[in-house]
Parts: structure tokens; C-alpha cells; sequence
């Protein structure tokens, strides 16, 4: 985002852009004498060096990212009218890959759920698609959100990652089987961004032109092909080269070879929701393909590095909150949730005004009727301020049904979803064990749960998380508690599920 015709020639500039005196030697009485407190060139350097890191995100502090296109192939407009999704549509995009758990400094090859978040640049605004590696995650309510994350990070007197703590979170909400059994197996460890999958994991709407309302949910996949470390792989990279996910990005699109991932999306119509054998809306469940097959949709390719890593990738804020129309959020209460606390974490983050800088800036018009905050770079000079206003400024009036919105009654009530015919939290998590994972990787799952529990999980926390693992599978779950009786299992790699 830098403009290079802007560079002075002769030397550097204050940050007012006069001529600096000197970027080498502070003002002193002689030279040896004390710096004088009028040397303001040398005082801003400081001030600013002392502000020159914004808080870090707090679950998904560590990652990197790069600046692509995306293109619809096929046509899907019988689902959705939202620009970006119409075929032969080229839109610009920005994609930022991450750990969840680990500090800005973490190693990226920990044990972890990866983040896998888009922006899309669209004619119609900012569409931000913030997804993970995988389809499903560890809770279905957001009032549980922090909790988990909190089990994740860090004791408050030792400040070091505790198997015990995580255990006993995930133990005591046993809708994180599911997630819990993609993380303890081999996807748990992808090679390289590159070689991973990235799904929007939530239920989302699709809006047509007609007005028609369809459930869906998104699916990356690699064309590089899924790869994955050993947890001895992922081990010795940590040590020898704990950015390694971010240099191999940087350094394949560097020399010409750009990653692509294929978008296909699952459509539900939007009548089947409400009745279709569990909650469609729950972010710890998959849909069936076999109920919902996959439909292609288009590509995405990483073509462009950022030129700053602050400015472009630090600085970008994501929400999925931010739609488009045609695109729209679904009763999923975990993305109802996060449609405020991303936005929320930005503006403490990096300011209320974050949507003004150039990494989330869109590239369309914008007459937002938000003023001033700390930062404030955009205005809208001396016109009106508020709506309805006889200034002549256009303000918006929305009445009625809309578009994206769904049907709801009953009383108020703190309760989880309301159960279905197939509603349990096992059998989906049970599936993945038995009928997706091989044998190879059946004893890899037993070698890394049990290695996990052995690193300190204690009763009463011990029992349950066997008991847990019986639960999803009895025949591994034996496998796993004979393991841990007898104390002799694999090393787990470092990160979630390792101390």
C-alpha cells in the first residue's frame, strides 16, 4: 500500500515531513555530554517506538497472509444474487492464515486449529468470510466462547500451557468431541497453509434475485493437495524454525508459485432446517454429503505479498458480520456472537476507526454516517451528520421483512438448541474415528490422546476424558485408557493438547 513517488530524495523526514536532522546522533552538550530534551526528532522516535506494537489478537494472535483473486467459474446465481458469486466475476481478496491459541510469538507448527480468514473486495462492499482448517469447532453457544479460550492459554500463576486445564474444559462440554477428534488426529498438523482446507464452518444464508432464502456452508479445498506433519516433524520444526508456515507462503508465491483453493458450497433449502434430523445451525455438526452434495463454485488463488507486514496484515480486521447482499448470518448463535466480538476486538485492537485504514478499507464509495474516534482519517467535510437530514446527504430507510431474516418465536430463555432426532454430541466425532480415519491414522489419534493425558491430566479430569474417548469410539477409547494405565505413549506435539 506505500507510495514510492512520495519518498523524499535527500534523506528522511520527521513524521510532519520537514527534513530530519539526524536518524544516527542524538542532540547532545557536546559529545559527550546529556541529550537535550528539545531534541524532538530523537523524542519521537522514542514515543513512538514505545507505541509501536498494537495489542496482539487474542486467539489468533500468529499468522500471516497474502493478497489474491477470486473468480466464480460455475454458475450459482439460482442461489444467491450477491456480486462477487455471479460466474466470471474476478474479485480482489486478502486472506490471512493463523493458529488459534498461541502468542504472536508461538511456533506455527503447535498442535492447533489453523484460522483461515478472506476479505473480499466486492463491488458491493467488504464480504469477510472468517473461517477455520475445519468444518465444525469445539462449542455451539458464544457464552462459552472465552472460557475455551481461556482453558487454552496460559495458568494464572505459572504462565505455562496446562494438558490438565484443557482437558477438563473439554471433558466437561462434550459437544467438543467432535472438533477435539479433528485436532487429536492427523489434521491437527497441517504441512503448510498451502496444503490445508479452509471452510466458512458456520451455516450462512444465500439470498437469490427473487428473494429466495437457501442455508449454506462453505468449502476450500487445496489444490496443492492435503499434506500434514508427524508430531516429530512438527516438533523439530518448531525448534529449528518456528515461523516456518509463514516463510514457506511468503517464499512459494515469491518465486511464481501462487496457491489456489477450490470453493464448493453445500445448499440446504431453506424450508428443510426445520426439520432435518439435527440442527443444521450447530457449529460442532457437519452436514452429510450425501445429503447435501457439493457444488463448485469457483477459485481462489494467492497471487501477491504484502509490501508491509504491519499495515496489511496486522492491521487487517476481519468480521462475519461484514456481508454483502445476498449473503446473510443464520440462527448459528456462535456466528450471531461473533458478528459483534470480531468488529469489537478491532476497534480495541487498533482503534475505532479501523475500517479506514487501507488493508480494510473497501473499494467501493462509502457514506457511512460514523464520525470522528480516535484516528479518524475519512470525512464527510461539513455535511450533515445525522438522519433523516434535508442537506440533501442520502441516508437509508429499510422497512419491513428483509431479505436475509429468518422466522422465530417463544419466550426468552438461556437453554441450549433444542434437541433433535439425531442431536447427540458422539456420533458425528465417532463417524470421523471409525469410517474416515484408516487404521494408520486410528493409532496415530491413540498415540497422541494418550501422550496428551499423560502430560499431567490429573483426576477427576483423567477419568472423564477417558470416559470422553469411550464415548466416541469404545474400541479406541480402551485402546487410549490401556496406554495411559500402563504410562507409555507417544510424544504429542506441542500446542493444544500439550503443555
Amino acid at each position: 500500500m506505500s507510495d514510492s513517488s512520495k519518498k523524499p530524495n535527500g534523506g528522511s523526514t520527521t513524521g510532519w515531513g520537514a527534513p530530519a536532522p539526524s536518524d544516527r546522533n542524538s542532540l547532545t552538550i557536546g559529545p559527550n555530554g546529556p541529550v537535550l530534551l528539545h531534541d524532538v526528532h530523537f523524542l519521537e522516535q522514542m514515543a513512538h517506538f514505545n507505541r509501536e506494537k498494537v495489542p496482539e489478537r487474542q486467539p489468533h494472535a500468529k499468522g500471516a497472509g497474502a493478497f489474491g483473486v477470486f473468480e466464480t467459474t460455475e454458475d450459482v446465481s439460482a442461489y444467491t444474487k450477491a456480486a462477487l458469486f455471479q460466474k466470471g466475476r474476478k474479485t480482489d481478496m486478502l486472506a490471512r492464515f493463523s493458529t488459534v491459541a498461541g502468542e504472536a510469538g508461538s511456533p506455527d507448527t503447535w498442535r492447533d486449529v489453523r484460522g483461515f480468514s478472506l476479505k473480499f473486495y466486492t463491488e458491493e462492499g467488504n464480504y469477510d468470510l472468517v473461517g477455520n482448517n475445519t468444518p465444525i469447532f469445539f462449542v455451539r453457544d458464544p457464552m462459552k466462547f472465552p472460557h475455551f479460550i481461556r482453558s487454552q492459554k496460559r495458568l494464572p500463576d505459572s504462565g505455562l500451557r496446562d494438558n490438565h486445564m484443557q482437558w477438563d474444559f473439554w471433558s466437561s462440554n462434550p459437544e467438543s468431541a467432535h472438533q477435539v477428534t479433528y485436532l487429536m488426529g492427523e489434521r491437527g498438523l497441517p504441512r503448510t497453509w498451502r496444503h490445508m482446507n479452509g471452510y466458512g464452518s458456520h451455516t450462512f444464508m444465500w439470498v437469490n434475485a427473487a428473494g429466495e432464502k437457501f442455508w449454506v456452508k462453505y468449502h476450500f479445498h487445496t489444490n496443492q493437495g492435503m499434506a500434514f506433519f508427524t508430531n516429530d516433524e512438527a516438533a523439530a520444526m518448531a525448534g529449528s524454525d518456528s515461523d516456518f508456515h509463514r516463510r514457506d507462503l511468503f517464499e512459494a508465491i515469491e518465486r511464481g508459485e501462487h496457491p489456489s483453493w477450490t470453493l464448493h458450497v453445500q445448499i440446504m433449502p431453506y424450508a428443510e432446517a426445520k426439520t432435518y434430523r439435527f440442527n443444521p445451525f450447530d457449529l460442532t455438526k457437519i452436514w452429510p454429503h450425501k445429503d447435501y452434495p457439493l457444488i463448485k463454485v469457483g477459485k481462489m488463488t494467492l497471487n501477491r505479498n504484502p509490501e508491509n507486514f504491519f499495515a496489511e496484515i496486522e492491521q487487517a480486521a476481519f468480521s462475519p458480520g461484514n456481508t454483502v447482499p445476498g449473503i446473510g448470518l443464520s440462527p448459528d448463535k456462535m456466528l450471531l456472537g461473533r458478528a459483534f466480538a470480531y468488529a469489537d476486538a478491532q476497534r480495541n485492537r487498533i482503534g475505532a476507526n479501523f475500517h479506514q485504514l487501507p488493508v480494510n478499507q473497501p473499494k467501493v464509495p462509502v457514506n457511512s454516517y460514523l464520525f470522528d474516534g480516535q484516528m479518524a482519517y475519512h470525512n464527510s467535510g461539513n455535511a450533515p451528520v445525522y438522519a433523516p437530514n434535508s442537506g440533501g446527504r442520502a441516508w437509508s430507510d429499510e422497512t419491513g421483512a428483509v431479505d436475509d431474516s429468518w422466522e422465530v418465536d417463544g419466550d426468552m430463555v438461556r437453554s441450549a438448541y433444542t434437541l433433535r432426532e439425531d442431536d447427540d454430541d458422539f456420533s458425528q466425532p465417532g463417524a470421523l474415528v471409525r469410517d474416515v480415519f484408516n487404521d494408520e491414522q486410528r493409532a496415530k489419534l491413540v498415540e497422541q490422546v494418550a501422550g496428551s493425558l499423560l502430560g499431567g491430566v490429573r483426576s477427576p479430569v483423567l477419568e472423564r476424558a477417558l470416559e470422553y474417548w469411550k464415548s466416541i469410539d469404545a474400541e479406541v477409547g480402551q485402546r487410549i485408557e490401556e496406554k495411559v494405565r500402563s504410562g507409555h505413549a507417544g510424544q504429542p506435539a506441542e500446542g493444544m493438547g500439550e503443555a
